[in-house]
């Protein structure tokens, strides 16, 4: 006797989905012509945070119609947990150096300010000529550390997201949007 076994959808753990797909791609698109418009003729590097943002910034570059280059750093403070724990390490450093190049740091969420100041400071240490922020969403009601956004994707109120690139222990990264969890995934443990 055959059961029926249906496959679980990473979208059956969501609650509510915040931002669907065809937002993100048009505010993309807005950033990415800001972008253009504003680093035209520098030659800049993006420095992506891996992993959450390498949706965003493989979205991002193709609107960004000038010469570019790429760059990763890899930074952990959350471990598997939904609260940050404030302690920055960095898992994988530049590959390029950046002295005298503008450079633009793309990442999924600004939250507390204490991860990206980490990665601000790290940056600014390798004389950079300029570093500019581009974060696809920004929760102010979290902020602890004050960090100046060049370019903002969403303003999200203090919920857990995962969607996009975002994740809760490596999960719902694939995600074609910016979703809330069902509060029983991450009590379960």
């Amino acid at each position: 006797m055959a059961t029926d076994v249906r496959p679980v959808s990473p979208a059956d753990d969501i609650a509510e989905v915040l931002i669907d797909a065809a937002q993100i791609q048009r505010k993309v698109a807005e950033l990415g012509a800001r972008i253009a418009d504003d680093l035209r003729g520098r030659d800049p590097v993006f420095v992506s945070i891996l992993k959450g943002a390498l949706p965003f910034l493989a979205d991002l570059m193709r609107q960004v119609p000038i010469r570019l280059s790429l760059d990763f750093l890899e930074v952990s403070s959350y471990g598997s947990s939904t609260e940050s724990s404030g302690v920055v390490r960095i898992l994988k450093d530049l590959a390029q150096p950046i002295e005298d190049r503008h450079v633009l740091v793309v990442e999924d969420v600004l939250d507390t300010g204490f991860t990206l100041r980490y990665v601000l400071e790290h940056l600014a240490q390798q004389k950079p000529a300029s570093i500019r922020l581009c974060t696809l969403l920004d929760k102010p009601a979290r902020r602890i550390v004050p960090i100046d956004i060049d370019y903002r994707g969403f303003e999200i109120p203090d919920r857990f997201v995962v969607g996009y690139g975002l994740d809760y222990g490596e999960r719902y990264r694939n995600l074609p949007f910016i979703g809330v969890l069902k509060p029983e995934v991450y009590t379960r443990g």
